[in-house]
């Protein structure tokens, strides 16, 4: 077994590490990012993809990287985990059904309530306690789901068509333009600003450059927050106007907070 994951601020990341280890301590997790990634899916025969939900849709930095590598997945089981801050319905089926039509066999799927990056919008805020208890409940939830695995009964979280319908009419109906194709975003708000080259540094799209000695926003973003999250100027808005809270897996867990972020940045 190997884990594939893209995370934009840290929380998928975990959830497919805890996952793949409580499988088999041996097993190893590698982001989309990774030059190694796609080695590491040819090698294995079981996969286990993870993302983060955005409007009940996985990212496009997702959905391209699974069209783009299609034929690596042909004749591998996988199990999708999507990670999310409240439900999407069928988080886990939006790439479950890219991955049937490249010929992989879908072997389960699980959803993780996970705690909310969207720093610059007021809804699901947490307190960190609470966001360590969320955390908590998730390890457990891995926990089981791979035990169930290991016997081969998987979860099937977000596989159905009545959690199809529920992800469609929920909100994948109403919000499908904000992931359906990249977006001209972040806001930078230039008075902010100070041209340190962080978001530049951490875009999984390449979508941030600094010329001027400020940020500068191309038309790819994917919606990750994960420039909004390290800004050390919060001079950043993706979906809101105001930044509220920034947040990484890192701070929130106490793995050393903003500065462990900046050391693990390329491994997100």
């Amino acid at each position: 077994m190997v884990g594939i994951y893209f995370s934009g601020t840290g929380n998928t990341r975990h959830c497919v590490e805890f996952f793949v280890k409580q499988y088999d301590e041996q097993a190893e997790a590698f982001s989309i990012e990774d030059s190694g990634a796609l080695a590491a899916i040819s090698a294995h025969d079981t996969v286990v993809l993870g993302y983060p939900v955005y409007f009940s849709n996985a990212p496009k930095i997702v959905r391209d990287f699974i069209l783009r590598n299609g034929e690596i997945f042909a004749g591998k089981k996988v199990f999708v985990l999507a990670t999310m801050a409240m439900a999407s319905g069928d988080g886990a089926g939006c790439a479950a059904r890219l991955l049937k039509r490249c010929g992989a066999k879908i072997i389960g799927g699980l959803h993780l309530r996970m705690p909310d990056n969207i720093g610059d919008e007021r809804v699901l805020k947490n307190a960190p306690l609470k966001n360590q208890a969320i955390v908590l409940r998730a390890e457990g939830k891995i926990t089981l789901a791979a035990q169930k695995l290991k016997q081969g009964a998987a979860t099937r979280d977000g596989l159905n068509i009545w959690r199809r319908a529920a992800g469609l009419l929920g909100q994948r109906l109403w919000f499908y333009a904000q992931t359906a194709s990249c977006k001209n975003k972040p806001v930078i708000n230039q008075a902010k600003c100070t041209g340190c080259g962080v978001c530049a540094g951490v875009c999984p799209m390449q979508n941030l450059t600094v010329a001027d000695g400020k940020a500068v926003s191309r038309k790819r973003c994917t919606l990750c927050y994960r420039c909004f999250s390290r800004c050390p100027a919060k001079a950043l808005m993706i979906l809101g106007r105001t930044v509220h809270q920034q947040y990484t897996f890192a701070s929130c867990s106490g793995e050393g907070g903003h500065e462990a972020d900046l050391r693990n940045l390329g491994n997100l």
